[in-house]
């Protein structure tokens, strides 16, 4: 088939290079406009962007997705069908252009977690499966009909990262037999179950700063399941005192461990043991803390525990925040 894929971060990528693959003809990638990143602002290509070059695709980057030039050079393309993965939100003008529709490849098991962020959602909410969906976009969203599925299990060693990395591969699988089933007139669509509203905790909305804050008066699992469905990234952080610190500080947490310790901590508080290497902070459960492995200042690069507690100054072996 004759498809226009759209598309812009890496997740995106795999997806594009198995369409390929599978032998269809890709007229055209839509990604996001170039835009300056890092301390340098220098100017930077989307991931999907760089595949196309890489390969010789036609690639449009529209500020406006109602432009009407843009629209104008869509239609030009006469594609069969359009697929959509991580890409904006589309006007109807444009998703209902192709003939065979558009297809989009969703980060959840449909109809759990409809929104912006659902690795990181699933994963926060202590889900032991997720998986990637394949449904037929409609005018609501994430709410089309469904198409394919595949399943995978949350281990205990995920984060969001490794999660990122394996919804992307069974993602790409997805996505081509979709395509295979729609160019053999085999497809076979179901609607999404209708039970009212979803539940918020099925909801993956846009997270946010304060999402991203660890209240460590929960209990340890799920401040374990936030730190992991936060890292690598946006990731979670917290303010502590820390050694040689008048106030508490903001650092990103990105991993560690459940530890019992018979200390009379309250929430929130540190206990280090440089010895031992352990810096642990106490939970809304008596005894058990979260022993830090990775984190980060601000201003710092990400580091494990021990380069940490190698530059800092205490007296003695073992330090508690109710010390200061």
């Amino acid at each position: 088939m004759r498809i226009i894929f759209m598309g812009t971060p890496e997740f995106a990528v795999a997806s594009l290079d198995a369409i390929i693959k599978a032998g269809h003809d890709v007229a055209a990638v839509v990604t996001m406009p170039d835009k300056p990143a890092g301390r340098g602002l220098k100017i930077q290509k989307s991931a999907v962007k760089l595949y196309a070059e890489e390969h010789g695709l036609k690639v449009l980057q529209p500020e406006k997705l109602k432009d009407e030039a843009f629209i104008e050079e869509l239609r030009s393309l006469n594609a069969d069908l359009q697929v959509v993965v991580a890409f904006r939100m589309l006007p109807e003008m444009v998703w209902n252009m192709p003939p065979l529709g558009t297809y989009n490849v969703h980060g959840s098991l449909l109809p759990r977690y409809r929104g912006a962020a659902p690795i990181n959602w699933a994963i926060m909410n202590g889900d032991t499966t997720t998986g990637v969906t394949t449904f037929k976009l409609t005018h609501e969203i994430d709410t089309g009909d469904l198409a394919l599925s595949r399943e995978i299990s949350i281990l205990e060693s995920d984060n969001a990262g490794t999660i990122h990395d394996k919804l992307m591969a069974e993602g790409a699988i997805a996505i081509v037999e979709t395509l295979e089933r729609v160019a053999n007139n085999t497809l076979q669509l179901k609607p999404q179950s209708q039970d009212g509203i979803l539940e918020y905790q099925h909801q993956a909305p846009k997270i946010f700063k304060e999402d991203m804050k660890i209240d460590w008066g929960m209990g340890l699992k799920k401040i374990t399941d936030k730190i992991r469905g936060l890292s690598p990234y946006p990731a979670a952080w917290t303010d502590v005192k820390l050694p040689g610190k008048k106030e508490g500080e903001s650092f990103k947490i990105f991993a560690g461990i459940g530890l019992n310790l018979n200390k009379a901590l309250k929430p929130g508080e540190v206990y280090i043991d440089k010895k031992q290497e352990i810096l642990a902070i106490a939970t809304g459960e008596e005894n058990k803390f979260y022993q830090v492995t990775e984190l980060q200042l601000a201003g710092k690069k990400r580091m494990d525990v021990k380069t940490y507690l190698n530059g800092i100054h205490i007296d003695g072996d073992v330090w508690t925040s109710t010390e200061c």
